[in-house]
């Protein structure tokens, strides 16, 4: 029988990882596989993206090499942006010419917002985004004393920090009166505010830009609604994402009101020919804009398409642990207490600089979120009572408070069930850790690599060496 060809739009992230799953499993062998990537490079770790300011090469951030797809069978083809789909003859168009397909798979990702601002097209603006926006910005940065970044969000300070380590007087313009508003109360945003600020960049928050004109002492200058103003030598973009979905619209696929490639639970579009998996998709009117729920998409599609009748994709945690500037910042869950009944606790030192609040329910049993600011020692803790429901303790503050306040150890790995999930990037679980070192794993390196936990954004590491030593332990191997 001669194969059926499956096309993947896509070379990022996520559309590696679903390739990953496919072709270690049975329903490889039923295609020929082809893959488009916009980009000149192959796929490689946007999640340490700004390690590239500070040495890391495209080799070492790729997710792997060219001759693993050859090993594969996997056509891969670097810098042919698909620029049409046509779904009755189930063809998509590059420059190249017309490829047929099966089955597709839209692995596009999303792109920057840039808000429409007059004087955003100065060739000294920039979005923070790929390799060649780096490259950019670094080759700006030269003849440079000054950067902006436009937007306090995640991406926006993880740029505001690769400015600074490239030598400039760097700024944060925020529209929202807080950093990090997605993940952070107006506490938390605050004291994020002033670890950055002592850090040498400076804030600035409830501004908006109505204008980007020719500066007097820099390149630039920002003009703010409020008529105050502020120049620099370059402007980098970080305001947000939008879903890649212009392939979708343009061949009547389904889209969200507000953008994104509507899917079911098997990340299967409006045609059941085409899925969509990663930031283009909306599932559920929600769009992810972090790695771990599009991994988890790309397993899910694989099952399906591997004839798995249960496989669903059913939503994904959204918790993030991470150093922004040298600063610790946590999110967990239900962060800013919108279920109903839920109650906060807080622990706010302003002399040491922690900041931590606990979102319970009603009746004080169960974690519903948590923000961490200066501190996240007690985050895996807390993360492991979210998510698996864990029972409060009687004192539920203990969890938060130093314990030279009373505050309770951090909880122990035994206290974990074999369903507890260690690393959702890879959805490896407890049982998952046991069984590998059960299997001949001695060791934290062996068990990451037969797992692949802690190989995705990382925000595991600690977590996972305090369950893979107490079970090594429990085996009666000494663990340095």
């Amino acid at each position: 029988m001669s194969k059926k060809t499956l096309i993947v739009v896509g070379n990022g992230m996520v559309g590696h990882h679903f390739l990953e799953q496919l072709v270690a499993s049975p329903a490889a062998a039923e295609y020929d596989i082809l893959v488009f990537g916009e980009e000149k490079q192959l796929a490689y770790d946007r999640v340490h993206l700004s390690e590239y300011f500070a040495g890391s090469t495209h080799a070492d951030l790729a997710m792997g090499t060219s001759d693993w797809y050859t090993e594969q069978g996997i056509q891969l083809l670097l810098n042919e942006p698909v620029t049409g789909l046509d779904r009755d003859q189930r063809t998509v168009t590059t420059p190249k010419g017309d490829y047929n397909y099966d089955e597709l798979v839209l692995a596009t990702g999303s792109y920057p917002f840039v808000p429409p601002i007059e004087g955003r097209e100065h060739p000294h603006c920039f979005v923070y985004r790929t390799l060649e926006d780096l490259d950019a910005i670094r080759a700006s940065a030269q003849a440079g004393k000054s950067g902006v970044v436009v937007g306090g969000g995640l991406l926006g300070l993880e740029a505001a920090n690769a400015l600074k380590s490239l030598g400039l007087q760097a700024h944060v313009v925020e529209f929202a009166p807080r950093l990090m508003p997605v993940q952070l109360d107006t506490d938390g945003g605050a004291l994020l505010r002033h670890k950055i600020e002592e850090l040498g960049v400076q804030v600035h928050t409830e501004k908006a830009t109505t204008a980007i004109v020719a500066g007097e002492e820099a390149r630039l200058r920002m003009n703010f609604n409020d008529d105050s103003h502020l120049e620099t030598d370059l402007i980098v973009f970080s305001a947000g994402i939008r879903p890649q979905d212009a392939l979708a619209r343009s061949s009547g696929l389904e889209v969200g009101e507000r953008g994104g490639i509507v899917v079911n639970d098997q990340c299967t579009t409006s045609d059941p020919h085409i899925h969509a998996i990663g930031e283009c998709a909306l599932w559920d009117q929600r769009i992810f804009g972090l790695v771990a729920p599009g991994y988890t998409m790309a397993r899910t599609l694989a099952s399906v398409l591997n004839g798995d009748q249960d496989a669903a994709f059913t939503g994904a945690d959204m918790s993030t642990k991470l150093k922004l500037l040298g600063v610790d910042v946590g999110s967990i869950g239900d962060a800013h207490g919108q279920t109903p009944g839920a109650r906060n606790i807080r622990f706010n030192d302003e002399q040491v600089g922690h900041y931590r609040r606990m979102v319970v329910s009603e009746n004080g049993k169960k974690l519903l979120g948590a923000i961490l600011v200066g501190d996240n020692s007690h985050y895996d803790t807390l993360l492991q009572y979210a998510l698996n429901g864990i029972a409060l303790p009687d004192n539920p503050e203990t969890l938060i408070l130093p314990e030279s306040q009373g505050g309770a150890p951090a909880l122990g790995p035994d206290a974990l069930p074999e369903t507890a999930s260690i690393c959702s990037c890879h959805n490896v679980t407890k049982g998952d850790i046991c069984g590998a070192i059960d299997a001949g794993c001695g060791d934290l390196g062996s068990v990451k690599a037969e797992t692949k936990a802690s190989t995705g954004c990382g925000g595991c590491t600690a977590l996972l060496k305090n369950v893979v030593d107490s079970e090594l332990e429990k085996r009666g191997v000494e663990v340095s």
